[in-house]
Formats: structure tokens, sequence, C-alpha cells
């Protein structure tokens, strides 16, 4: 008995060591993804961020066109990244709109003028209230809308250039 106790301190810290390695080697995915995958866009309608782009409202996803809707903020280091992939899905002829997250039009502007320009309308969403019931947990995040308004697909994270086909699919087949 008395060797017994003499490892279990061992055995203890064993235990420890394989449990922090496990999650160490193989986290857990802590990704948020979206109940609204499947459901009909939440209706919204949202004002003009900037001068120079009309608002964003639920029904501009309505008429018959696949369109891609992007949430993004100007003080997002990952909106930046994913800038030229969004400007190449523009050139290939995507419509793109977005939702500027807790953001203001000078930055919205400076933001546009640096990276690049893809978005045909940008609301503003102050308080996140639209990103929230999209279910969008951060920035950015992009969502495949099909014709008829109904949310097809979620990418969450920057979209990269290895992304590109996948979304170029799901628009393909939200026709």
């Amino acid at each position: 008995m008395r060797r017994v106790l003499l490892w279990a301190p061992f055995g203890a810290f064993a235990l420890l060591f394989a449990v922090v390695a496990s999650g160490l080697i193989a986290p857990a995915d802590r990704t948020v993804k979206s109940a609204m995958v499947g459901k009909p866009l939440p209706k919204f309608a949202l004002p003009p961020i900037i001068a120079t782009k009309p608002g964003l409202g639920s029904e501009a996803f309505q008429q018959g066109k696949p369109r891609l809707l992007n949430i993004f903020a100007s003080w997002c280091v990952p909106c930046i990244a994913e800038a030229p992939n969004l400007m190449r899905l523009k050139a290939m002829g995507v419509p793109i709109d977005a939702i500027a997250i807790r953001d203001t039009g000078p930055a919205i502007q400076g933001f546009l003028q640096r990276n690049g320009d893809p978005y045909e309308r940008i609301g503003d969403d102050k308080v996140s209230a639209v990103q929230l019931s999209l279910g969008s947990s951060g920035v950015p995040e992009t969502f495949v809308i099909d014709g008829q308004g109904r949310i097809v697909k979620q990418h969450i994270g920057d979209i990269r250039a290895d992304d590109i086909p996948a979304i170029l699919d799901a628009l393909q087949a939200a026709q």
C-alpha cells in the first residue's frame, strides 16, 4: 500500500500532463457557426455609413441573383488581409454587399481607399444588432445569400485565395 502511495503523485502529474498535451496537440474547435444557414435572411434596413454608397437592407438579397454579404470593420486586421481576395471576387463579377460593424464613416472611407472597394452597398451596424441576428460572432465573416434571400453558406474568417473556389461553387449552386 505504501508503494502505491509513493507513485500516486507521479500518476497524477502524468495524467495532468496528458490532458494538457492533448489540448495543445489537437485544440478543440471553438468556431461559432451560425444557426441561420439554410434559413431566410433576417429583415433589416441599415443606413449608409459613407455618403458615396447606399445603405443595405434585406430586400437587396431578394432580386433573384446570389450575392455575398461581408461583415467587416476598418479596425479589423484580417479584413485588410482578405481585401485583395474580395477585389478578385468582384473582378470575377460577384456582387458583394457589406455590413460595417461598430465603425465610423471616415474610418471606412480610409479603409476603402487603402485596400480597395469591392462593395456595392455598405450598411452601418453601430451596435452589431444585424450581425448578431445573422449568427455572426466576429469579423470578417462572409455569407452567400441566394436570390430569394436565404443564407446558403457561412465563411468564418478572412477569405484567402484557396477559399475562392468553394465560394464560387456555393454561388453557382445558389443560382
